[in-house]
């Protein structure tokens, strides 16, 4: 597994945002905003995947990624890195603890992962391959 892998299985997070906190359908609360992994070589736009009971969910897309993040996605087979949705359907389980799929660009795999809001900058993103095999953690940080 490539060392970027590694980091998108993480997921912060996605995973993904209560400064950033917005009110999305209903009671549903999303964090929206840009957030970037800890090399930096990538950031994802969070923000509600659609209108009705998609405005509950959580999508979070790539805005931006280094040429390196991008080399890595190219091997793993994307084609394109930026416009690539990475989290998608997450969905609050608990006041600030997302849950969904995440694309690992550079493996070509999806994996089902959590998004955890530690405060208004950090987002933990956990996720496995297998089960509870291969599981990975990292923080995103909130990009201005």
């Amino acid at each position: 597994m490539t060392k970027i892998g590694k980091k998108w299985i993480a997921a912060g997070t996605l995973a993904l945002s209560s400064t950033g906190l917005i009110a999305g359908a209903a009671d549903a609360r999303v964090p929206a905003g840009t957030w970037a992994n800890p090399s930096n070589t990538v950031q994802v736009r969070f923000a509600p995947c659609g209108s009705g009971r998609d405005a509950r969910l959580m999508c979070g897309t790539v805005v931006w990624a280094s040429e390196q993040a991008k080399a890595d996605a190219a091997r793993g087979g994307s084609e394109r890195l930026t416009g690539t949705r990475l989290f998608t359907d997450f969905e609050e389980e608990e006041p600030g603890r997302w849950s969904g799929t995440v694309f690992i660009p550079d493996i070509g795999r999806e994996v089902e992962g959590t998004i955890t809001q530690i405060d208004a900058r950090t987002l933990v993103g956990q996720g496995c391959l297998f089960g509870s095999l291969g599981c990975r953690e990292q923080r995103w940080r909130r990009v201005k």
